[in-house]
């Protein structure tokens, strides 16, 4: 099997991954670790053969952009502390506690070589957590802050990661100049990220078919990170700001075709490259197995010793932020999600996998430093990390889902019929409002007015059925088996209609590009 034969293997396992996670209630992401795994000791399986710092760049761009889609701006501006206290707050405490105590135990692991690997296993991966949280059908508010906690910590860990790297290999560490980095790396994202969200929506305008504006969506992710690391910024925190951006401003409520061209199209993206991402963790093992060659005792013993550190940090950090948070909340009228017991929390701990970032950012680590000289512990870190990936991501993702039946956490399902039913009412009425304006300009007669009523009640009661009462209900119901009777009749014709003109595709002399053209015309006409 050579390179690409694999690389089409793990496409087919991040396909075939959905459905069995769906199956088994386990998330996907899980599951194409372990096939990664399985793979991996394989003896015609090859070695993964990718540049360590083409992983980020290559995978995360997508994987960060696909995840922003699912929330807003607002959401994140709601939980701005809590997100704070995982994604910032967290990931340093994390990283001073792993280097103090990979310091101690590791012989001859130097101080900046040791906040390197801290700052690498501290950031919970953003795509287990958001597959996770949407399987298992997890409260509101904690979605929001667990992809709130791994959009956002990846910035501080990486960052975190390039200075301590810098140190290792200079032999040399300036706090203030850290500082200023930091600084420095976070305004040329956020600039390079609204730049290119300002640029792309004004392109996006001027595009039109949907086509090229989804094709444009692809690029857009790449170009900001790729842009913003030239200019020495944070390619990660580039790209969720152009992601934001984009879809606080980027929506046309009345673009109804690229919408859902749109969202299929990164529902498929998301898919291919988050399985290909964890499929490639679990094909890493390679590496970890080979580094710990005869000295697998120790190196055993270090790793379980992280990975304890790591998980024991996060339940210690999240029990007393968690019971300020509720104080702060209680005491002030503050628009944000928090936890609010302390299941939750428990659910909140054990959803701290690593991933993707932490799997590249290990394999990054430079083989010589400035002087030539073999990198500290390279060998050492590498097998410590993939142990601390491994234990969270397999053990703590196997185990997420039983934890959170027995513990009885699930999401608020009234709450969300009743803002559904609230949407459904204002899309109703904003329906009926539009009508009232179109009576004064257009001729209408009394019974097109009252059929388009009808319709504006209809828009709303098919959002939410518990719209209206109990005899207009009845009477909708009516009008909705005849008009379900109608489209399926109508379907079959359709149908019918479509056959033919696939069956004149293959007549001779027909032209292919006509038969496509009137075949989406009935396409479209399908979906009405």
């Amino acid at each position: 099997m050579d390179q690409l034969a694999l690389l089409f293997v793990l496409l087919l396992g991040a396909v075939v991954s959905v459905p069995l996670g769906d199956r088994f209630g386990l998330p996907s992401p899980v599951l194409m670790t372990l096939f990664g795994i399985v793979l991996a000791v394989l003896d015609f399986v090859p070695n993964v053969d990718i540049p360590p710092d083409l992983i980020l760049p290559a995978l995360l761009p997508p994987l960060l952009y696909a995840a922003v889609r699912r929330t807003s701006w607002r959401q994140f501006t709601a939980n701005k502390r809590p997100i704070f206290l995982l994604a910032v707050a967290l990931v340093f405490v994390t990283t001073a506690v792993v280097a103090a105590v990979a310091h101690s135990i590791v012989p001859g692991l130097p101080i900046a070589a040791a906040v390197a690997l801290g700052a690498l296993v501290a950031p919970p991966d953003p795509v287990a957590a958001t597959a996770v949280a949407g399987q298992l059908g997890l409260p509101r508010r904690l979605v929001s802050i667990l992809e709130g906690e791994g959009l956002f910590n990846d910035v501080t860990a990486i960052v975190l990661y390039h200075v301590a790297i810098a140190a290792a290999i200079s032999g040399s560490f300036s706090a203030r100049g850290a500082a200023l980095d930091f600084l420095l790396s976070a305004v040329v994202a956020v600039a390079v990220g609204l730049g290119l969200g300002w640029a792309t929506n004004r392109l996006m305008d001027s595009l039109g078919d949907p086509t090229l504006q989804i094709s444009l969506t692809l690029l857009v992710p790449y170009a900001s990170y790729v842009l913003a690391e030239e200019l020495h910024g944070s390619g990660v925190l580039a790209v969720l700001t152009t992601a934001l951006f984009l879809a606080e401003y980027a929506n046309n409520a009345d673009d109804v075709m690229t919408r859902l061209a749109g969202h299929t199209f990164w529902n498929i993206v998301d898919t291919l490259v988050t399985g290909v991402a964890f499929g490639l963790i679990g094909l890493e093992l390679h590496n970890a197995i080979r580094t710990a060659s005869g000295r697998w005792g120790e190196m055993l013993g270090w790793a379980a010793a992280i990975v304890g550190v790591v998980v024991f940090v996060r339940l210690v950090w999240l029990l007393p932020a968690t019971w300020l948070a509720q104080r702060l909340h209680a005491k002030r009228d503050f628009d944000e999600d928090i936890p609010t017991t302390w299941r939750e929390t428990v659910v909140m701990w054990w959803a701290g996998m690593r991933g993707v970032a932490s799997v590249a950012l290990a394999l990054a680590i430079p083989l010589e430093t400035e002087n030539g000289q073999p990198f500290p512990n390279r060998e050492e870190m590498i097998f410590i990390a993939f142990g601390v990936i491994m234990v969270t991501l397999v053990v703590q993702g196997l185990s997420l889902p039983w934890l959170v039946r027995k513990l009885g956490v699930q999401a608020d399902t009234d709450r969300e019929k009743e803002f559904e039913k609230t949407l459904a009412v204002r899309a109703a009425k904003a329906a009926k409002q539009r009508l009232r304006e179109l009576e004064r300009t257009e001729d209408l007669s009394d019974e097109l007015t009252e059929q388009l009523l009808r319709r504006a009640f209809d828009i709303g009661y098919r959002i939410s059925p518990d719209l209206g009462e109990d005899e207009r209900r009845e009477a909708h119901a009516q009008r909705a088996r005849r008009i379900k009777l109608v489209r399926r009749l109508q379907g079959e014709m359709l149908s019918a209609a479509r056959h033919e003109v696939l069956a004149a595709r293959s007549e001779p002399g027909a032209n292919p590009e006509v038969v496509d053209r009137v075949l989406r015309h009935l396409d479209v006409r399908s979906l009405k």
